[in-house]
């Protein structure tokens, strides 16, 4: 097996391992130091190979991702009785991810979540996106940032691996004006977190809502619905949506209503509950703006829990907002690494901007100028409960 071992980029070639048994679902022994290695995973239908990337850390948590959408693929970490388990849902194969995923795992955007219509205007200028979710326009389009191959720069040091993956987004593409240079910048660490920073720029005014879409099961992906795993979200309000999950333009506080997770809630405890937008919704999808005292400083967004197992995630980013997503669309139909991808098999938490934030001028600001730069970070910090 080839590792690297120096912090700088890498050539591809140099970094592929053509063994067999790379894709194991065995946890191997912790390694004395983060490591980081590459496999050719498959080759799409236009002849563009795609590898998958394993980070480990020195306590043995592993994460493997696509540079095919940036796509986290398994993310191995250890419950209280040490036992690893897959924890992020995902496929074996790469035929799975182009015609099956909903977004497992992937880099979205030009723009995350819905922007209404497809329609937004611009300093003067209506611009027409792709439509792909009944009338909207959702994730970047029929082909966003899920569906293109990033380029890969594997890295680690003492500390940490990780991979910076990068593309050039076409002025035009899906709609959206402007040639955007992105970077995307996963890194594992030693304390057991997961950092994914943005960064974009552009050469005419357009949007941007960049995040990353992991389908989370803390008792392992395949084990059955997350009704019972807790959560906790640190946002006293919410943005509801209509019939088509498009923003209102209020906040609404979510005191009272089955949508209040500021103290930590079963998932199941009230996703039943007759309530207007959780029957637009089918059970969870819904932007919780985050509690801050300022626009760009880091703060702690959410905590999820399954009892059994005591796995957490703690969540914490410099964005506005969070969606949580809650498998409502899953339907038993996926068969994936860990098994059958059942009703509410899993959650997301998706730091963002608002959704249709470009047709709310109340909302924070998406707008991207040339000479400005990008930046969001977000971390996940996975732990224990006694």
């Amino acid at each position: 097996m080839i590792r690297i071992r120096a912090r700088r980029p890498l050539a591809l070639a140099a970094l592929l391992l053509v063994q067999a048994g790379c894709m194991s679902k065995t946890t191997p022994a912790a390694p004395s130091a983060p490591t980081v290695s590459a496999a050719p995973f498959g080759v799409l239908a236009n002849g563009d190979s795609v590898h998958v990337y394993t980070l480990t850390n020195a306590n043995g948590i592993e994460l493997r991702a696509l540079d095919y959408g940036g796509v986290i693929q398994s993310l191995r970490t250890p419950g209280r009785d040490g036992k690893f388990a897959d924890i992020v849902l995902g496929f074996d194969t790469l035929a799975q991810y182009v015609k099956l995923s909903p977004y497992f795992g992937a880099i979205v955007g030009r723009y995350a979540n819905r922007i209404a219509k497809g329609k937004f205007t611009l300093d003067g200028k209506q611009y027409t996106l792709a439509v792909n979710n009944g009338p909207n326009a959702l994730h970047g389009g029929l082909v966003g940032f899920d569906k293109v191959v990033w380029h890969a720069q594997p890295f680690h040091d003492d500390s940490s691996a990780g991979v910076v993956w990068s593309h050039t987004s076409p002025d035009g593409d899906q709609g959206y004006p402007g040639t955007m240079q992105l970077r995307v910048t996963y890194t594992l660490t030693n304390d057991n977190r997961l950092a994914i920073d943005y960064q974009a720029t552009t050469d005419k005014p357009t949007i941007v809502n960049l995040t990353n879409h992991s389908y989370f099961n803390l008792a392992g992906a395949g084990s059955g619905d997350v009704l019972k795993q807790l959560m906790t979200i640190d946002a006293d309000s919410v943005t509801p949506v209509d019939s088509t999950l498009i923003p209102t333009g209020k906040l609404e506080a979510v005191a009272g209503t089955p949508l209040d997770f500021r103290t930590p809630t079963p998932i199941g405890a009230h996703i039943a509950d007759k309530n207007q937008q959780l029957k637009y919704a089918g059970g969870y999808d819904f932007n919780y703006v985050l509690n801050r005292t300022d626009t760009t400083s880091m703060v702690h967004a959410a905590r999820a829990e399954d009892p059994a197992s005591g796995r957490t995630l703690d969540v914490y980013t410099t964005q506005p907002g969070l969606q949580l997503y809650t498998g409502n669309f899953l339907d038993g139909s996926f068969a994936g690494i860990g098994g059958t991808y059942v009703h509410r098999g899993a959650f997301t938490f998706e730091t963002q901007h608002y959704p249709d934030s470009p047709n709310h001028p109340n909302f924070p600001s998406v707008v991207l100028r040339p000479g400005q730069t990008y930046h969001q970070r977000t971390v996940f910090a996975f732990g224990v409960a006694k």
